[in-house]
């Protein structure tokens, strides 16, 4: 493909992404397999485009009054790329497959762009730190409860690139066994933050093309995520669920954490996410993972279940900040009410969750949020109710040391009864966890 050919499908996909409800990631995946024509270096030259369109959305809107694609995308040329008018009327022939030529406005704004700055002074700060206004306040006082000062820096870091992480399966691999079979593949991984399953990949690669990937060596998981999964403590013989399991991830980490051996339940929703989850766990080989879709009749057999685990996961639906690195359109698709109806909705989970606990048993509860509002609110809440009566915080050090993690690496001070993990400290997704332990009668 020629630039302005690049340029074309990336204001395609982008007009895409702007006008379809799914995340940015799903769009781009449905857009490029109807292209297959597309070779893999213009994918990569187009998605690393839109991608970047997305992280300055604010930014590009404030200079172009949020105007269309094509502006964000023209502005972009002048304040990112540096390019002259000249230079992008040349890009926007309209020939081929290239952009159709300047309108006269089009040739105005880039004209009037010329020299300046993404970030002039006068610009809003939300507008600088890619928020939408209403989120400023809630966002830097929950990651000044973390980092403290460095916040902004936090909130940047959230709006970076985000690495591929990968979970050795210890079904089937030890780490040094996965990364030799990596590097068979051409693919250097380096060891990941804080959990010692993770392997961090260099470059952009195709995993799921490898044999590694194919026969379940590795999954794609976050460190972080890992982590969280790790604080669950589960063990060999132990009765597990996994209350949202969405498509499996942490349930795979579990699963090898059992060794194959005890119960594990994972639950969610949706089938089709369940279904996405059956076909890792079959590459994964895990056998003694059962899958319930919680329609009602599922919940009624759910309900049956009482007292049954000796650890419940809650891996909580939530606004999925702590994750904004994956997804960089995500902070403009909430709204206030969005946080009002997730806690209402992580309350009620939370409380479902607890029933199913046996005495002795913990609840762990887990966002990729950064928000306070979802996080320590909602465990304030569940223990001050009627529900969490019997139950009690685990401190992160004991829940760290008990999970079998390096006792070095543990991010959390010694009196702390929750975990908030930040890309810009920890170099994860922004993830929360809390582990709760129900008193033996």
């Amino acid at each position: 493909m020629t630039p302005g050919a690049r340029l074309a499908a990336s204001l395609d996909l982008l007009t895409a992404i702007a006008g379809d409800p799914r995340p940015a990631d799903a769009v781009a995946q449905t857009f490029l397999r109807a292209r297959r024509y597309i070779g893999a270096g213009d994918r990569r030259a187009v998605t690393e485009r839109v991608y970047g369109l997305l992280r300055r959305h604010a930014r590009l809107g404030w200079w172009t009054g949020h105007g269309t694609p094509r502006d964000r995308l023209i502005a972009d040329l002048v304040l990112t790329d540096g390019l002259t008018v000249k230079a992008i009327k040349a890009l926007f022939s309209g020939q081929g497959h290239e952009p159709e030529p300047l309108t006269g406005p089009e040739r105005t704004l880039a004209e009037r762009l010329q020299g300046q700055p993404l970030e002039p002074p006068e610009m809003p700060e939300a507008d600088r730190l890619e928020l939408p206004e209403w989120l400023l306040e809630p966002l830097s006082a929950s990651l000044s409860a973390t980092v403290g000062p460095d916040w902004r820096a936090a909130l940047a870091a959230l709006n970076g690139e985000a690495p591929l992480d990968l979970r050795v399966n210890t079904l089937k691999a030890d780490r040094e066994g996965a990364r030799a079979a990596l590097a068979e593949a051409d693919i250097t991984a380096v060891d990941g933050p804080l959990a010692p399953l993770a392997l961090r990949v260099e470059g952009r690669v195709n995993l799921a093309a490898t044999a590694p990937f194919r026969d379940g060596l590795v999954e794609v998981q976050d460190a972080g995520s890992q982590v969280a999964a790790a604080l669950v403590g589960a063990t060999p013989g132990m009765a597990v669920c996994d209350l949202c399991a969405g498509a499996g991830g942490k349930t795979l980490a579990l699963a090898a954490a059992m060794a194959g051996k005890g119960r594990l339940l994972a639950c969610d929703v949706s089938a089709p996410r369940l279904d996405r989850a059956k076909v890792r766990l079959r590459r994964a080989g895990v056998h003694n993972a059962t899958l319930h879709v919680l329609d009602e009749s599922g919940r009624k057999w759910l309900k049956r279940q009482a007292g049954a685990f000796d650890r419940v996961l809650v891996d909580a639906p939530c606004s999925g900040t702590g994750a904004w690195r994956r997804n960089p359109d995500a902070r403009w698709r909430l709204d206030p009410e969005d946080l009002v109806n997730l806690a209402a909705e992580q309350d009620a989970i939370l409380v479902r969750a607890a029933r199913l606990v046996r005495p002795g048993g913990r609840l762990i509860y887990v966002t990729c949020s950064v928000l306070t509002a979802e996080n320590e609110d909602r465990v304030a809440a569940f223990l001050t109710g009627p529900a969490g009566a019997g139950f009690a915080p685990v401190p992160v050090v004991e829940a760290w040391a008990e999970a079998g993690l390096p006792p070095d690496t543990c991010p959390a001070a010694g009196d702390a009864l929750s975990l908030r993990l930040v890309p810009s400290v920890h170099a994860t997704d922004g993830f929360f966890a809390a582990v709760l332990r129900r008193a033996e009668e």
